[in-house]
C-alpha cells in the first residue's frame, strides 16, 4: 500500500544517501563484534517513525535485534529508554543516524501536532496538515500528524481541488473555478479559500 511503499523508498533512500558504497569508519570495528545501544528521550515526546527505524534495520542487517518499549503514539518522558538494540556492532553504527533522523523528524512532528491538538480540546476545531513537507517524507511527516492527532488534509495535488486566489484569477471566477472542478473530476473533494462573505457566499451557491 502507499504507506508500505513510502517506507520502502525512504528507508532505501536514507541507505544509500548516507552509506553509500559502505561505511568505511565502521570497518575499524572487527567484522564479528557485536553491541548494543539504546535511545533515550532528552525532552518529553511522542513516538513516532518505528516503522521507519524496523525497516531501516531490517535493509541493513536483520541480524539487528529491537527492542521497543514503547508503542508508536506513546508519551515518553525526558531521559526514558525507550529503545534497545542488540547485533552486529557495525551495523548498528551504520544505521544509528538515518534511524535517529527518522525518530527525531518523526516524532518532533508527532510532539508538536499533540501540543497544538491539545489546544484544541472543547472546540469543534480540527487541525489539518498541509504540503508543507520535507520532499519526500510527505507520507511519514503527513504519518507522524495522524499519530499526533492531526488530520490529514490532501496528499498532493492529485487528490483534491483547493481553489485559491490565483486559480480564481486564471479560472475567471469561483463560480467558473467550481464548475470546471466538477467536470473533471465530480467525486474529487472541492474547496475554496475565501477572503470576505461574498466570496464564501458565491462559493456555496456554485456548489
Amino acid at each position: 500500500d502507499l504507506l508500505n511503499h513510502a517506507i520502502e523508498l525512504n528507508v532505501r533512500f536514507a541507505l544509500e544517501e548516507d552509506i553509500g558504497a559502505g561505511d568505511i569508519t565502521a570497518r575499524l570495528i572487527p567484522k564479528n563484534q557485536s553491541g548494543h545501544a539504546r535511545v533515550i528521550s532528552r525532552e518529553p515526546m511522542i513516538i513516532a517513525g518505528k516503522p521507519w527505524v524496523n525497516a531501516l534495520f531490517q535493509a541493513l542487517d536483520p541480524a539487528v535485534q529491537l527492542e521497543w518499549h514503547a508503542d508508536e503514539g506513546d508519551q515518553v518522558e525526558p531521559d526514558s529508554p525507550f529503545l534497545h538494540l542488540h547485533g552486529p556492532a557495525r551495523s548498528l553504527l551504520s544505521g544509528e543516524r538515518p534511524a535517529l533522523n527518522f525518530l527525531q523528524t518523526l516524532s518532533g512532528t508527532a510532539t508538536k501536532v499533540r501540543d497544538l491538538v491539545g489546544l484544541l480540546v472543547g472546540t469543534r476545531c480540527q487541525l489539518l496538515d498541509t504540503r508543507k513537507t520535507i520532499p519526500g517524507l510527505r507520507i511519514a511527516q503527513k504519518y507522524a500528524v495522524s499519530i499526533g492527532g492531526g488530520r490529514n488534509h490532501r496528499l498532493g495535488l492529485f487528490d483534491a481541488f483547493l481553489i485559491k486566489e490565483n486559480h480564481i484569477m486564471a479560472a475567471g471566477s469561483i463560480t467558473a473555478a467550481i464548475k470546471a472542478a466538477l467536470l473533471i473530476s465530480p467525486e474529487a473533494p472541492v474547496e475554496v479559500e475565501v477572503e470576505n462573505w461574498p466570496e464564501l457566499e458565491e462559493s456555496i451557491t456554485a456548489g
